[in-house]
């Protein structure tokens, strides 16, 4: 019997959730032609689902591959496969707390990932960057390599970064967030980038006065309560607008 036959499919509608994240994070500019989102699988937390290498706004329910914890695809395999695929393997082993991944390039977080100037939240929304904002460094986890996390000690090397915070900046690359689940990581993955770009305006105006640790947990707190509300409406536009793509 082969590994494939063993697996318990995921259930459908945790499938569909995440054709629809990639959708959403396309939609909202987080992610473009690059970038991806994963989800651990519901029958079995060793392994994760993720599409095949393709843009994440043409991501359907054929192109989600099943893989394993060490980013070996086992069901519905495909030809070729996202190379960063170890952000995820790596983040999913050593934090049992997280159920899904996004790693994305949006401009706006970039420049707090390549200066010394720190990512900080700058209104409620954002609350959850309170937590810290860490910054990888690939050079002096390997010397001089293309950027991209294509191994797992490199995708371990991001995860010790990480550490215990939902969101980790990766110098000259992009970022990656963490959440108990899909809806969660939508929701950290777009006010991270909105908040970005606030903090760059406000740094233009002066002195930003940012949210304080107590302030930042309290609200994230409250945001957190109120996912279902974001994500509804956002999945709602999604398949609004491929419906209209489709007439």
């Amino acid at each position: 019997m082969t590994k494939s036959a063993r697996l318990l499919p995921a259930a459908r509608d945790l499938v569909n959730t995440l054709v629809i994240a990639n959708r959403i994070l396309f939609d909202h500019d987080v992610v473009d032609a690059f970038g991806h989102i994963s989800v651990r699988h519901d029958k079995d937390p060793a392994k994760f689902l993720m599409s095949r290498h393709l843009a994440p706004g043409l991501v359907t329910a054929k192109d989600i591959v099943t893989f394993d914890r060490d980013a070996n695809a086992v069901a519905d395999p495909a030809q070729r496969y996202y190379s960063e695929r170890f952000i995820h393997s790596e983040i999913y082993k050593r934090r049992p707390d997280v159920v899904a991944v996004v790693h994305c390039h949006a401009p706006p977080l970039i420049p707090f990932g390549a200066t010394r100037t720190p990512l900080q939240p700058i209104y409620h929304m954002s609350a959850y960057i309170g937590a810290g904002t860490p910054v990888f460094d690939i050079r002096e986890a390997a010397g001089m390599t293309d950027m991209l996390i294509r191994t797992p000690a490199l995708g371990a090397a991001l995860a010790e970064t990480l550490a215990d915070k939902p969101l980790v900046l990766m110098r000259g690359h992009g970022a990656t967030m963490v959440g108990a689940g899909i809806p969660q990581v939508v929701y950290r993955a777009i006010y991270a980038k909105l908040n970005a770009a606030l903090q760059m305006d406000a740094l233009k105006l002066g002195t930003p006065i940012y949210l304080a640790p107590e302030e930042a947990a309290k609200a994230a707190a409250a945001n957190d309560r109120s996912l279902e509300r974001a994500w509804n409406l956002w999945a709602r536009a999604a398949r609004a607008k491929r419906k209209g793509a489709r007439a």
